[in-house]
């Protein structure tokens, strides 16, 4: 069986080039991302500012060089480096929700973390609390509805996929309903639309602070997720036969639900909801590299924030008022849709 399975999962010669061919595409896209905007910089302009700020001479002046500074470091790569953080967390939680639970159709929400970090942040901003604040409350609300999923789950006998599935059902009904609640008692002049807003997904609040304290606990995530590639293949294969070849499924599949939960809340506390990420990215990258997570989850990773680094491009940029990121994720992600369909009846793997 186990010769099987590594037949199955036999890396294609492709994607030994793939990730670094993503690589390259996510830097370029980058630095031509750092460029645009409604302050427009020139590769002179960034490149005569790096050799200022090393020492060098450069035709700048003082006035001109604090700008661009401004524009680059508070403005355009915090948000950019939110993007390309949150594009591959979503992805890399949604390719690993996948695996475990064996089916293209599962979404990092599966389990109520979106709802429960909605309702969070709602109530935060209900209460009138500063931005750090309503951050802290949609994590801790995200983390709290998948716990409550998991309590659901273990409180009840009988196939723990499916009752983990119920518990996910269950715990984003319930946060939505109070997340409807704190709308309906929300001051609609303010609160109201500014909830609203912050629903539909977006990353103008995106600061340098934000994404120093994110950015470590995105990276750490994702790696934890790298490092369980082995197991995330064994599971895979179902329970039992994972079992069989010695994988202690209970408390490996708990640990990778934890971790993917605290990358899941942790974009929603920066960027609100921005859905169909989690799910249309890793079946892109299934298609290009194959099923083995050991290459799918970095190739999704780097795939996940080209994506939403270039969506974010085109809400920021396309039009004269920024669209929010959710709405355009969801345009995009639609018309997908119907390839994932048509793939889901196939064999895992295939």
């Amino acid at each position: 069986m186990r010769a099987g399975h590594d037949e199955t999962l036999r890396t294609p010669a492709r994607a030994r080039l793939a990730p670094w061919l993503l690589g390259v595409v996510l830097l370029v896209a980058t630095l031509w991302s750092l460029t645009a905007g409604q302050y427009p910089l020139s590769f002179d302009d960034q490149w005569h500012y790096l050799v200022q700020a090393l020492g060098g001479e450069t035709p700048l002046d003082a006035a001109r060089s604090r700008l661009i500074g401004l524009v680059l470091f508070d403005i355009r790569a915090p948000r950019l480096a939110a993007a390309i953080l949150i594009g591959a967390a979503l992805s890399t939680s949604g390719a690993a929700f996948q695996s475990m639970f064996v089916n293209p159709l599962v979404s990092p929400g599966l389990l109520g973390v979106l709802a429960g970090a909605s309702f969070g942040a709602a109530l935060g901003m209900l209460a009138g609390a500063n931005w750090l604040v309503v951050q802290a409350c949609a994590f801790a609300g995200g983390i709290v509805a998948v716990g409550l999923a998991l309590a659901l789950a273990r409180s009840c006998q009988g196939d723990r996929l499916l009752l983990l599935i119920l518990g996910g059902v269950i715990s984003t009904a319930l946060f939505t309903a109070l997340l409807a609640a704190v709308k309906y008692v929300a001051d609609p002049t303010n609160q109201l639309p500014a909830i609203t807003y912050w629903l539909m997904g977006g990353l103008s609040r995106a600061d340098s602070g934000t994404m120093l304290r994110a950015a470590p606990v995105f990276c750490l995530g994702m790696a934890g997720l790298f490092l369980l590639s082995r197991q995330l293949d064994l599971l895979s294969l179902g329970d039992e036969q994972a079992k069989s070849l010695g994988l202690e499924v209970g408390r490996v599949r708990l640990g990778l639900i934890a971790i993917a939960t605290v990358l899941c809340a942790g974009t929603v506390s920066i960027a609100g909801l921005v859905g169909w990420v989690g799910l249309i990215i890793p079946h892109a990258g299934r298609m290009l590299v194959g099923p083995a997570n050991r290459t799918l989850l970095p190739t999704t990773a780097l795939l996940g924030g080209v994506y939403l680094l270039l969506v974010d491009d085109v809400s920021r940029l396309t039009f004269g008022v920024e669209i929010p990121l959710g709405i355009l994720t969801a345009l995009v992600g639609i018309p997908f849709f119907p390839l994932v369909l048509g793939n889901a009846r196939k064999p895992w793997g295939k």
